[in-house]
């Protein structure tokens, strides 16, 4: 392990790493809300959905700068007396799994989908290529409502890992922000890559067109892919964000930072401000934080740059 840190370090990515303050502040952040996500409950000063430790009487507390705030409850509490710093540990775990997984999923089928239509060609490309302009003519947030209203209202009393599974699914397959962009980058990547010389020496040599695509072509696509995939962890955050403040995203039991925005919604004129202002800028600088080292690496791995 230590080998391949050290090797990735005296690398051209790791050159260009070290000389970006931007991206070693964006990875710096983004290590810290996954590290306190991943160890909530070590890290966590109070556990926000243990019914028994919550205290009504400690409802909407402001921040403990405030006269008025407890110094165990740094950032306040909410109108369930639930610890405001807890719940952002917890519902930002729940934002990156989820956020995660649609990543994963999205990326797999986009470039599966995009490698065969690019090295196949033909009707097949046709019509994959058709299917993604049918996907991406419709909003992208209408298509994750629509899959989650249809779900929920399919299944109403489905476990928690159902409703987990099913809003995956939905930002997976939400329009052009879903596997559709991973498809098309892939697609062009391997149309400019079967015309090289490597690939025809490997048909002359008798290798099969899957072991091509797979041995040959897909690691040679894979740098724009994983660019996109960084990019677009921050777009399936905030898209399952706004699903939960819409109220088809995570179960209640288990809230996400959209979750939390929602219900400190119904408190911000009141004068609890911190109840949503909170998760709001944890949930910015979670976006922020990955988009910038999105757009590091974009440039990193740009020969034109380097």
């Amino acid at each position: 392990m230590s080998t391949l840190v050290s090797r990735w370090w005296d690398s051209d990515i790791g050159y260009s790493f070290r000389h970006s303050p931007t991206a070693i502040v964006a990875a710096v952040i983004a290590f810290i809300c996954l590290f306190c996500a991943i160890f909530a409950g070590w890290v966590a000063p109070h556990n926000p959905f243990d019914l028994t430790t919550l205290e009504l009487g400690d409802s909407r507390l402001p921040p403990a700068w405030y006269p008025e705030g407890k110094a165990t409850y740094l950032l306040g509490t909410d109108d369930q007396g639930r610890d405001i710093l807890s719940a952002l540990m917890y519902g930002t775990r729940i934002s990156l799994f989820v956020g995660l997984a649609a990543v994963a999923l999205s990326l797999v089928i986009g470039v599966l989908l995009g490698l065969i239509s690019g090295a196949v060609g033909g009707w097949v490309d046709g019509f994959l290529m058709r299917l993604c302009d049918v996907v991406s003519s419709f909003p992208a947030i209408l298509v994750a409502l629509l899959i989650a209203g249809v779900a929920r209202a399919l299944y109403p009393n489905a476990a928690e890992g159902v409703a987990f599974g099913v809003l995956v699914l939905a930002i997976a397959f939400a329009g052009s922000n879903g596997w559709v962009q991973y498809a098309r980058t892939v697609r062009a990547s391997t149309m400019v890559e079967r015309g090289k010389e490597y690939v025809h020496a490997a048909r002359v040599t008798g290798v099969s067109k899957w072991r091509i695509m797979l041995k040959h072509i897909l690691p040679n696509v894979m740098g724009p892919v994983m660019v996109l995939a960084t990019i677009q962890v921050a777009t399936a955050i905030i898209t399952e964000a706004t699903l939960s403040f819409l109220g088809v995203g995570v179960p209640p039991t288990s809230p996400s930072l959209g979750t939390l925005i929602r219900v400190g919604n119904d408190y911000l004129f009141s004068g609890e401000w911190w109840i949503t202002i909170f998760p709001g800028l944890m949930l910015v600088l979670i976006a922020l934080s990955v988009n910038l080292l999105g757009d590091w690496l974009r440039d990193a791995l740009n020969p034109r740059l380097n």
